[in-house]
Parts: C-alpha cells; structure tokens; sequence
C-alpha cells in the first residue's frame, strides 16, 4: 500500500494520458476528439507536475540567511513548463473548436469518417 501512495500521481498521470488517447483513437466526433486531446494534455501537465514534487520540499527561493538546504527545494522548471503547457492547450482547444465551427458550417456533420470521404 505504501508503494501506491509514493506513486499515485504517476498512476493518474498516466491513467489520464491512456483515457485521453483511447478517446482520440476510438472516437468519431469531432468534439470528442478535442475533448480526447485535452485530457491528454492534463495527463502530460499532471506528470510533470509530478516529477518536480518533493514531499517536504520547501519554495525554491534561496536566500543567505535562510535554513533551507537546496536538495529539499521543489523544482521549479516544471512548474513554469507545465503554465507554458496550460496557455497552449487552452489555444490549441480555442483554435480546435473554431475549426470544429468551420467544418460543422461546409459540410454540415462532425463525424470525421464523412468528413474524411468528402471532397473540398
């Protein structure tokens, strides 16, 4: 039980990533689709996240007075890789989405088996 509760971050991540993927190859709807691809991108964000977590880590502010060793400081690099990441999966869903619009306005269906079959 113990080795679940170091990882459970790490299972999620991955179980997110699995869901999300799984909907992207499964799913015919465009919505679901970008719904998929979003998930996905939670999963990616969330074991990141993960891999910078120090349990008992301490903000990564170093000062000469201070009492905190570096090794107990939390990482910063994945923590601002991870808010680059949210900006650009939420533009990636907004221009997604306006596609999705777009499409839905030419052929009049999101099922991406009869938008495959059609011709511009």
């Amino acid at each position: 039980m113990i080795f679940l509760s170091e990882y459970i971050y790490y299972i999620g991540a991955i179980g997110l990533i699995f869901i999300g993927l799984l909907i992207v190859l499964v799913k015919r709807n465009l919505i679901k689709v970008v719904i998929g691809i979003n998930v996905l991108d939670t999963g990616v964000n969330l074991f990141l996240i993960s891999s910078g977590y120090l349990k008992g880590g301490t903000a990564p502010i170093y000062s000469p007075g201070s009492d905190a060793a570096p090794s107990t400081m939390v990482d910063p690099v994945p923590q601002a890789l991870v808010l680059t990441a949210i900006v650009i999966g939420a533009s990636v869903l907004a221009l997604a989405l306006s596609l999705g619009i777009k499409l839905y306005d030419h052929y009049e269906t999101l099922d991406l088996e009869e938008i495959r079959g059609q011709r511009w």
